[in-house]
């Protein structure tokens, strides 16, 4: 599969008013689909082959060093189409990109206090808060509900996530060290992982209090830790399991699986978010309350 890049600026971020989140959820589909781009129209070596050809997305994993190998590029799956945000249209992505709480009923959302005052502060303005309307990077778990995709590199001690969004990265460190016990507040955290078999199971803590962690504006505070169980369930598709606990913002702790499909054929874009940005100049001089 290989993909179009857009010169849009942020996919889903830049939206003020009902017109600009039409456009934004236009992009995202543009962005999202399989237009020709000869940059990247590489096929893929060593995949498994169907009789026609065609990659087999259902052939067996990849190891290396008798680990699953989770390199590639990988974009969520979508479910069926959910109601858009602020309730404007539908949404194409994953139920937990717009809510990270979607499981749960209206009247029954595991919020503190503290937890509902940031998301209705959040939900002002019709989504003028979200980091990314500033070239602020997208959290964990968010980054990997996005529609675009991003990029897992196997490298010696360490596993890469290379986010096409905003060009960011994390680093995920499997060579035994432990979390630092004051870790530097960052937005995507500090990263430690180990195998449990064929899981790989990451602990990230050392979270700021500034990120997202859907597009429908829940946050979180400093105490947030997250576990990630990353399974390679065959060539084409990675499942994950999500553990969010932070007593200052959930009652309880916030458990949630998706699954990302490769995409092969092609690679992650760079994408500079200012370079695109036309938002600041239109938007109201009054920030939010």
């Amino acid at each position: 599969m290989v993909r179009q890049k857009t010169n849009s600026s942020s996919l889903f971020a830049k939206i003020r008013t009902t017109e600009s989140i039409v456009a934004a959820l236009a992009t995202f589909i543009a962005a999202s689909s399989p237009i020709g781009h000869a940059q990247w129209n590489v096929p893929m070596a060593n995949a498994p082959r169907t009789p026609d050809g065609r990659i087999d997305m259902t052939g067996p994993v990849p190891r290396v060093n008798d680990k699953p190998d989770l390199s590639g590029i990988w974009q969520v799956e979508s479910d069926r189409p959910q109601n858009g945000l602020f309730g404007l249209g539908e949404s194409p992505n994953s139920k937990y990109f717009g809510s990270i709480t979607a499981d749960y009923k209206p009247d029954e959302q595991p919020l503190t206090p503290l937890g509902q005052e940031i998301f209705r502060k959040n939900r002002q303005g019709t989504g003028t808060r979200n980091p990314q309307l500033y070239c602020l990077p997208d959290g964990v778990p968010h980054a990997e509900l996005l529609p675009e995709p991003f990029k897992i590199v196997n490298a010696p001690g360490e596993i890469l996530f290379l986010y096409e969004v905003e060009t960011i990265f994390r680093q995920v460190f499997i060579d035994g060290r432990k979390l630092p016990e004051d870790p530097r507040r960052t937005w995507l955290g500090y990263s430690v992982g180990h195998w449990e078999g064929d899981a790989l199971v990451v602990h990230t803590e050392g979270f700021n209090d500034l990120g997202w962690l859907d597009a429908g504006g829940h946050g979180h505070s400093e105490q947030m830790k997250v576990e990630e169980r990353f399974v390679r369930r065959d060539f084409g598709h990675l499942d994950v399991a999500v553990r969010i606990e932070d007593p200052k913002v959930f009652t309880k702790p916030i458990e949630i699986r998706f699954t990302e499909r490769l995409l092969p054929d092609t690679d992650v874009f760079e994408h500079v978010c200012a370079e695109n940005e036309k938002d600041a100049a239109q938007m109201s001089k009054t920030p939010n309350k």
